[in-house]
């Protein structure tokens, strides 16, 4: 006769294998505030540059400010939204933002700054080009360092608390109460 299963086996995922999937989650949220921040950044470069009589790397240090704003509100309500949670933290994470942005900001505009004040490549689709080289080069820093030290992850005991403590919050006060009383018998 069969078996009365399904056939179905569940193994339960490494601890090796849950890590690689969160950071390659991570990696996905990071890049679509990230790719979306690029367009923030290119478009207000051009327009600026266009608009304005702005030197480039004027134009640009003013497309980055935007962006790394941009970029803030994206990933802390959108691919960091899960980690430390702390109000009073906040401005200690801004502030900590702020500092390793304007380091990117540096790597990023000191690319096209050696482009167009070293080299004399300074066409529009010259500066185009160093400028995404910059973004480039300056995403590899900030995704490590936002992720090391702005949007820290919170210890796994800490989380199942706060998990507990959140689902408590969430249940319906009436099953609250009458678990409160079968403790109490």
């Amino acid at each position: 006769m069969g078996s009365a299963s399904s056939g179905l086996h569940v193994r339960p995922r490494s601890a090796v294998r849950r890590r690689f999937d969160q950071l390659f989650r991570e990696i996905a949220k990071f890049g679509a505030v990230g790719g979306a921040g690029l367009l923030v950044n290119l478009v207000t470069f051009n327009l600026v540059r266009s608009a304005t009589g702005l030197q480039v790397v004027r134009a640009s240090v003013i497309a980055t400010i935007v962006a790394i704003v941009f970029n803030y509100i994206g990933f802390r309500y959108f691919t960091y939204r899960d980690r430390d949670r702390d109000r009073g933290g906040r401005t200690k994470e801004m502030g900590l933002f702020v500092l390793f942005s304007a380091v990117g900001l540096v790597i990023e505009n000191g690319v096209l700054y050696v482009a167009t004040y070293g080299f004399g490549w300074d066409s529009p689709l010259q500066s185009n080009i160093f400028k995404f080289l910059g973004i480039g080069i300056a995403t590899l820093f900030r995704f490590w360092s936002y992720r090391t030290w702005v949007f820290r992850t919170v210890p796994d005991e800490a989380r199942e608390v706060l998990e507990s403590a959140e689902a408590l919050l969430a249940e319906e006060p009436e099953s609250r109460r009458s678990r409160a009383r079968a403790r109490a018998n």
